[in-house]
């Protein structure tokens, strides 16, 4: 099979990753991958891998370009002749829809977030099948646009056995990263994401305060950057910590690329977003790691954490509740988390189900 995936851009991002992955195992299982974006960091990784690259934009929103660029995506996908044309987001998915047509070529969306309700994002539903990456996912277009069920199939984020595995740990930059942030002998409970108020980090420092009463030992270590539109929330987070007198409780590491070490020196990861995640990617690669997880009892969450189990559910996101469950994890005995995920969320499960959906269109 030639399969063409389109997103925006090829820079750093769960979409991206996904989509880079996705390549790789395409051209391992004796398959062409081509990838259309406007570029980004990871072309070149598209190419190391054996996939094919093209830049072309179908990344800008401008309406008054987008009848040509169409146009040029329709010549692109005549020329390369991919069996399947696989688009990730809406601007692409918008251009597929206006390229594709008269074309024999089967048509794939992935829906990998909650969008707003409106025409422009009604468009990731117009795939002859319609990923959603969970269960909340399908619920929410079913709900708001009516999507039929045949369309629809359920495909988790794949974790890579290979980049989150305890036995290819980089153990001197855990020694020296528990040093820098003074990590050593603490319970440390991170939470991990983008510095933005969605994630709900007011709660997670909060939480560790009220921790902090019966377990002296514990710290809470948050991983994640902070663009420049939000600086302002980022220095509203610093503020706080210092109000409540946690600036030896509470650091900050910022974005980092060694996560799979980051993950296993945690005694726990927390997830506490204000709105429902659309999956949950962190919490699947702490697993994988053999790090217990927390989370707020909403969206993607909901596929991933068997309550008691595998993980803790919050009733709520208040730091109350938050930190109860982690003082509540810190007594239970988690076991076989990385077994668990790697059947349910491992990068093999999710290619054979792409692949599945593949086929099933070519069948057709």
């Amino acid at each position: 099979m030639r399969i063409m995936q389109l997103l925006p851009e090829l820079n750093q991002g769960g979409v991206e990753r996904g989509t880079v992955e996705l390549s790789r195992e395409l051209v391992r299982r004796g398959n062409e991958s081509v990838v259309v974006s406007a570029g980004g960091l990871l072309t070149e990784q598209i190419e190391r891998d054996g996939g094919r690259n093209i830049t072309l934009d179908v990344c800008s929103k401008n309406p008054l370009s987008a009848l040509w660029r169409a146009h040029k995506l329709k010549k692109l996908i005549q020329k390369v002749r991919p069996d399947i044309v696989h688009a990730r987001s809406r601007v692409p998915a918008w251009l597929c829809v206006l390229a594709i047509k008269g074309l024999d070529v089967a048509f794939v969306t992935t829906v990998h977030g909650f969008n707003s309700v409106n025409i422009y994002s009604k468009v990731m539903t117009k795939g002859d099948r319609v990923i959603c990456v969970s269960s909340s996912i399908k619920d929410y277009i079913k709900t708001n646009y009516n999507t039929s069920d045949e369309k629809i199939r359920i495909i988790h984020r794949g974790i890579d056995a290979g980049e989150f595995s305890p036995d290819k740990l980089d153990s001197d930059f855990i020694e020296s990263f528990k040093e820098l942030y003074d990590l050593g002998g603490k319970f440390v409970a991170a939470c991990v994401g983008r510095i933005t108020p969605l994630k709900n980090f007011e709660a997670f420092i909060k939480a560790i305060q009220l921790c902090s009463k019966t377990m002296p030992d514990i710290k809470g270590l948050i991983v994640g950057g902070a663009r420049g539109d939000k600086q302002a929330y980022f220095g509203e987070l610093k503020k706080l910590i210092s109000d409540l007198g946690l600036e030896n409780l509470i650091v900050f590491a910022g974005s980092q690329d060694k996560m799979a070490e980051i993950y296993s020196l945690c005694n726990l990861v927390v997830t506490c977003s204000k709105k429902p995640e659309s999956f949950g990617r962190s919490l699947v690669e702490a697993m994988a790691m053999e790090t217990p997880v927390v989370s707020t009892a909403q969206g993607g969450p909901l596929d991933i954490i068997e309550d008691g189990h595998t993980g803790l559910f919050c009733r709520d996101d208040s730091p109350e509740e938050i930190a109860q469950c982690i003082l509540k994890a810190r007594r239970i005995d988690f076991r076989g988390l990385r077994s668990y995920v790697m059947e349910k969320f491992g990068l093999d499960t999710m290619v054979e189900k792409e692949l599945e959906v593949y086929r099933e269109l070519l069948q057709k």
